[in-house]
C-alpha cells in the first residue's frame, strides 16, 4: 500500500489541462452560436426595430427565397 501511495506522490498529480481546455473551448463555441442564433431569430417584444450587428452573418431561411 505504501508503494502506491508514494507512485502517487511522485507523480505530482497534474490537473488534467487538456480536459479543462475541452470545456473552455465548447464553452465559448457554444455561446458564440447561440449568439448568432438568437440575433438571427426573431426579436422579442420590444426588440422589433434594432439592427443586427454587423459581427453576424445573416442566416436565410426558406422563407427569404
Amino acid at each position: 500500500m505504501q508503494i502506491l501511495m508514494e507512485a502517487t506522490a511522485a507523480s505530482g498529480g497534474n490537473f488534467p489541462v487538456a480536459f479543462v481546455a475541452v470545456y473552455v473551448v465548447g464553452f465559448i463555441a457554444a455561446v458564440g452560436i447561440g449568439s448568432i442564433a438568437w440575433y438571427n431569430s426573431k426579436r422579442p417584444p420590444g426588440w422589433e426595430g434594432k439592427d443586427r450587428p454587423d459581427i453576424v452573418p445573416k442566416v436565410s431561411d426558406s422563407k427569404d427565397k
